[in-house]
């Protein structure tokens, strides 16, 4: 049974009409979803405002509201909350509701641009490994120990996050490692949870049609480390420029970690090959399956989380040389045909950078590296042409293509992309609209040792176009392709 009044605890709130002291059932900021006795959130999205739907949601049986504005007709027998933020309300009464429960395990949010997903995937990996029961948010699942659900955000509503941090408790995970999005941290979905340690991976270019400018989009970032308590720690990547930004305010304790600066937690690499990394770790030598510069950020991220989160150094590094390569993040395979096919989820214009400046640093340079490579669509339009430009200037044959268009017309999303051609290297360029075609060509253009990477969608299984999403999967269609085409 929950009353109202207790799960308002910690809720900024400006006005209250009506009593607190009613049994609801559950909260919801959805209104569809209402039924009786329960709490309507009515939350401004990017989308729609929840306070519209105010009074469908009494009248499906609504007995609390929760807005930032008062309606003009208030409904007898009905509570209204006025409060300053609906989305930052929703946080604390999710975690109230679900009798808080962050602070029953050791909750790290890893945040960047890129590498989250890779370094919360690497932690649970690890922590498995080591015989925990381990929880995980991340954009490719949520797992409660051995059990999967499906995710469609990188930062879930808190709701979601709380629901599930819950189950967690109920089997009795010890660690959980979560992803923390710039739009989740705006949003307040990372309110009202007790985080034991923070992450910061990187930072460029991204969700700058959301966050507005660059230095937005950091401030949000760094808010998430401003917001850590005193008892919990605060990791850093400082070879990136922000990385002691991230630092500045926090009440954590700091540590960092680099390749090219003096950190706690340093590397320099030895060897890199499709092989895998031979790392020489704060004196210590490593070999890892993962491959490419950007994993040996991930791998210094994980090692000092589970180092500052109390594992046993030897243990760490016996465990770290065992992990497997995170689905759709630098996923490859070699066909029959001595052909290598890449996936990944570069989607950003320093990921695809980094991607394939890790390839080029490989390869012998006397095969063709083919990329087949598009943006989506209703996002960020400034990134397109400079992802174009990362693409033509350091892939010898690319393929612009269709990434989830969404809503917008895919030649256009090409057209935005090729403005950053230059001239030079116009003729090493393509356009396919249909990414499958896209894929197919690039198969049939490839000869043996050639390296062909598949970028921005990854781990994905769908296409998203029109509102609709389609089963899509790059690393099942290359394959497919490859196999076919066996000479």
């Amino acid at each position: 049974m929950k009353v109202l009044k207790d799960i308002l605890y910690k809720v900024n709130i400006n006005a209250v009409v009506g009593s607190t002291n009613s049994v609801v059932n559950k909260i919801e900021f959805d209104s569809r979803k209402i039924g009786d006795n329960d709490v309507f959130v009515a939350i401004s999205g990017t989308v729609t405002d929840g306070h519209k739907y105010i009074e469908k949601a009494i009248s499906d049986g609504a007995i609390a509201v929760i807005c930032e504005v008062l309606p003009d007709v208030l409904e007898d027998g009905v509570t209204y909350i006025e409060v300053t933020n609906s989305n930052s309300a929703l946080a604390y009464m999710a975690a109230n509701y679900y009798e808080q429960p962050s602070q029953n395990l050791k909750l790290v949010g890893v945040t960047g641009t890129n590498g989250k997903t890779t370094v919360t995937s690497l932690l649970y990996q690890l922590f498995k490994k080591a015989g925990y029961k381990v929880g995980l948010l991340s954009t490719v699942k949520i797992m409660v120990d051995d059990t999967t659900y499906k995710t469609s955000h990188t930062t879930p509503d808190s709701l979601t996050i709380n629901k599930y941090l819950k189950l967690m408790n109920e089997a009795g995970v010890e660690f959980c490692f979560m992803e923390a999005s710039s739009h989740g941290i705006h949003q307040n979905r990372t309110e009202g949870l007790y985080f034991t340690g923070g992450i910061f991976t990187n930072l460029s270019h991204d969700h700058l049609d959301y966050h507005h400018s660059f230095a937005e989009y950091r401030d949000v970032k760094k808010s998430f480390f401003d917001h850590l308590p005193k008892e919990a720690f605060a990791l850093s990547n400082i070879d990136d420029k922000n990385g002691l930004i991230m630092l500045q305010n926090t009440e954590a304790k700091k540590y960092t970690y680099a390749l090219k600066n003096y950190a706690d937690y340093r590397a320099q690499i030895l060897e890199n090959d499709f092989g895998g990394l031979l790392l020489k770790l704060n004196e210590t030598e490593l070999w890892t399956k993962l491959i490419g510069n950007f994993n040996a950020y991930n791998i210094l991220a994980i090692y000092g989380a589970a180092d500052i989160l109390g594992l046993e150094k030897e243990e760490i590094l016996r465990l770290i040389s065992e992990l497997d390569n995170v689905s759709g993040r630098f996923q490859y395979f070699i066909s029959d045909d001595r052909i290598t096919a890449i996936v990944d989820y570069a989607h950003t214009p320093d990921a695809l950078k980094n991607v394939l400046d890790t390839i080029n640093t490989i390869r012998s340079k006397n095969e063709e590296l083919i990329t087949v490579v598009g943006c989506g669509g209703d996002r960020d339009k400034t990134k397109r042409p400079k992802m174009a430009h990362i693409a033509s200037a350091l892939s010898t044959k690319v393929i612009f293509t269709s990434d989830n268009p969404r809503s917008e017309e895919p030649q256009a999303i090409i057209a935005d992309m090729e403005k950053g051609v230059e001239p030079q290297y116009f003729k090493k360029t393509l356009a396919i609209t249909d990414r499958k075609q896209a894929i197919k060509t690039a198969c049939q253009m490839a000869q043996p040792k050639d390296i062909i990477l598949i970028a921005g969608k990854g781990h994905e299984s769908y296409q998203e176009i029109n509102g609709q999403r389609f089963d899509f999967d790059d690393y099942k269609i290359v394959q497919e392709f490859l196999k076919q085409l066996q000479k």
